[in-house]
This record gives C-alpha cells, sequence and structure tokens, in this order.
C-alpha cells in the first residue's frame, strides 16, 4: 500500500496550479497550432479540474463543497488516465513531442497525486464549518 504523503491542503494547490496549467499549456508547449485535438483537451481538463476543485469538499473547495475527497481523488486518477492516453485516443501522437508529451506527464502526475494524497483533511472542512457554526 502506497504512503499517504500529501495532505489535502497542498494537493488542493496542486489542483488549481494543474488547472492552469492545462488551461495554458498549448501556448507554453507550442501545440495550439499544431493540434486543435489537444488544445481543446487540455483546455477542457484544465477547466474541468478547476470546476471540480471548486466544489470539493477539502481546504481549496470555494463553492458548494458538495464532492467528497475520495470521490475527487477517483476523478483525479480517472483525469489522469484520460490525459495520458488521450494522444493515441485522439490521434495527436504523431504531432511531436511537443503535443504528446505534456498530457503523458501530466496525466502521470494527475494519477501520482490520487494515488499519494491522504484522503482525510486534519479538520475537514464540512465539519469545521458545521463546529463553527455550533457555539
Amino acid at each position: 500500500m502506497l504512503a499517504r504523503l500529501i495532505p489535502t491542503k497542498v494537493h488542493a494547490g496542486l489542483d488549481y496550479g494543474v488547472g492552469l496549467l492545462l488551461i495554458a499549456s498549448p501556448w507554453i508547449f507550442g501545440f495550439s497550432d499544431e493540434s486543435s485535438a489537444a488544445t481543446w483537451i487540455a483546455v477542457l481538463a484544465g477547466v474541468a479540474l478547476i470546476g471540480l476543485s471548486t466544489m470539493t469538499d477539502y481546504e481549496g473547495g470555494v463553492l458548494a463543497r458538495a464532492i467528497p475527497i475520495r470521490t475527487h481523488l477517483v476523478t483525479d486518477g480517472a483525469l489522469g488516465v484520460f490525459l495520458a492516453i488521450s494522444p493515441w485516443l485522439f490521434g495527436f501522437a504523431d504531432e511531436g513531442g511537443n503535443a504528446w508529451l505534456p498530457f503523458v506527464a501530466i496525466g502521470l502526475g494527475e494519477l501520482g497525486a490520487a494515488a499519494l494524497t491522504d484522503p482525510e483533511p486534519e479538520v475537514a472542512p464540512k465539519r469545521r464549518r458545521q463546529a463553527q457554526g455550533a457555539h
């Protein structure tokens, strides 16, 4: 069994950073002109990751906090697999390393973060809010 080394607070920061990286990656890595599929997938995946993060019940949840952290981590894992295989699934693996390598690297990073994040925050945000409201 893997050690859960990443606290949810750190994971939240990573989520927002990776989401922004995905959105900007077509221009950072220079594949926006080469592949519209890669561009759309990167941008939509980044927006989805940020959206998921805003609604997760952890320190980074700023909207509804309706998604349990364990569900978030499973979704991160699924996103990681999707990103890692998307160059072959959508046919842009032959457009150069600058087009496919970011997807594989970020996808594997998502899988690693999902596997290594402790699913129990030190103080769960929902419970903390409820406890503060009870005083």
